[in-house]
């Protein structure tokens, strides 16, 4: 890591921090986009879900009054915790100062901890659409942390590390290689991912039904700001997972260097692969249907049975042991 000290290895990280505070509105509104024309509607403008946070901002927030200090806290901590969590993803580039703490374990336990005040807060108010919210948030957690760990423990044994600027090198130093374990890791990735961010079929962001909300139903006493900063933390969560998914998987284009060029490289094709993305994602919302609740444990069930058949495969195939 040549750049590991210098100022422009900062300037990179500080770029990359405000790449992802605008870019995951535009991911989000880019989905939304695409499953209204796939549905044949017009729908709202890619940039509706920034105009929608300005509006937020612009607004009071109201606070029940049997909310404690942990409601008014909550959306500060989630916020901030998804915020140090994309600022370790490696988005333009890979040898950056950052590098040294994007590791994975770390990664984990930073959306556990927005996650964790997430449900307090939902549970702090003590209505019994927060309270149910919560239950089924922790048991989509506790469902689907064993499987994102197993594929970070696949990546890790191949890379032979667990930081994330190490796994993207590995996979740029060795190309397009058809792995089954790289390939069972990704599959149980992407299944782990619409769970985690509250996806069509597990969840709706788009619903307030009582019945199958999930995320909504935690942050449903929010208003002003504190909902702003909650919205805008699923948002990068959103383009989190997005950005690891292409960027572990298929990394080419990720700039190896600090030069103008390669950062645009970088840029360009990180921008790319994420449209792409957005496009998987919006068909499988349009061809998929919401799934009953109790069908969640055995979906993310699947998810950790793909990725523990991409430890075995690695362990068996490539090792040899």
């Amino acid at each position: 890591m040549a750049d590991f000290l210098s100022l422009s290895g900062w300037l990179i990280v500080l770029l990359q921090g405000i790449l992802f505070l605008l870019g995951a509105p535009l991911l989000a509104g880019w989905i939304r986009f695409v499953k209204a024309r796939l549905q044949n509607r017009r729908g709202a403008r890619i940039i509706q879900p920034l105009q929608d946070l300005y509006k937020l901002f612009g607004k009071e927030a109201l606070v029940a009054h049997t909310a404690s200090l942990v409601f008014r806290a909550a959306p500060y901590v989630v916020f901030a915790s998804a915020l140090v969590a994309v600022s370790l993803v490696p988005l333009l580039a890979t040898n950056l100062p950052s590098a040294m703490a994007a590791d994975m374990i770390v990664l984990v336990g930073l959306l556990a901890l927005g996650r964790f005040f997430l449900a307090l807060a939902g549970m702090d108010v003590g209505s019994s659409f927060g309270g149910m919210g919560s239950s089924r948030e922790m048991m989509v957690s506790a469902l689907a942390e064993p499987a994102m760990l197993m594929a970070v423990f696949t990546l890790a044994m191949s890379a032979h590390s667990t930081n994330l600027s190490s796994v993207v090198d590995f996979n740029l130093a060795n190309g397009l290689i058809l792995r089954p374990s790289f390939l069972f890791a990704l599959l149980g990735l992407m299944l782990v991912a619409v769970a985690e961010t509250g996806r069509i079929p597990v969840d709706n962001p788009a619903t307030h039904l009582e019945l199958t909300m999930i995320h909504e139903a935690m942050i449903l006493e929010y208003s002003g700001r504190h909902l702003a900063l909650m919205e805008w933390a699923a948002q990068l969560k959103l383009m989190l997972y997005g950005v690891l998914i292409v960027n572990l998987f298929f990394p080419w284009g990720i700039a190896t260097g600090d030069t103008a060029g390669a950062l645009l490289m970088g840029l360009l094709a990180v921008t790319v692969k994420l449209l792409l993305l957005g496009v998987v994602v919006a068909v499988m919302e349009t061809v998929l249907a919401k799934m009953r609740l109790f069908r969640v444990p055995q979906y993310l069930n699947l998810a950790f049975l793909l990725t523990l058949l991409g430890l075995f495969s690695h362990i068996i195939l490539e090792t040899g042991t």
